[in-house]
């Protein structure tokens, strides 16, 4: 059984026990964390597709450690006046473990 929930204007499959990361959710690691967005279910009863979300499903993850992801360097070449620049950008994320899929 999977889902596919929605999160901070991005999609993401999951099941019980994945490990991912999405946007930072200001949580300290070990707390829980619900999503209710829930855009599709896929099991054994068959598939339900949301309209946009499915009603009384919920999915369940543990905050596994907050920080920031590798630096990504932003270079802006020279332009006529040979103006350049370069930026390092460093986004925060959440690593969450997905627990269960409640009513589903």
């Amino acid at each position: 059984m999977y889902a596919v929930i929605e999160k901070g204007g991005k999609q993401f499959k999951v099941k019980e026990g994945d490990v991912l990361k999405v946007d930072k959710l200001n949580l300290e690691p070990g707390k829980e964390v619900i999503f209710d967005r829930v855009v599709m279910l896929q099991s054994d009863k068959g598939i339900k597709i949301g309209n946009p979300y499915i009603d009384g499903l919920k999915v369940k993850a543990e905050v596994i450690e907050e920080s920031k992801a590798e630096k990504v360097m932003v270079y802006r070449p020279p332009s006529k006046k040979a103006v350049k620049k370069l930026k390092g950008h460093r986004q925060w994320y959440a690593k969450i473990k997905i627990k269960e899929i409640v009513g589903g």
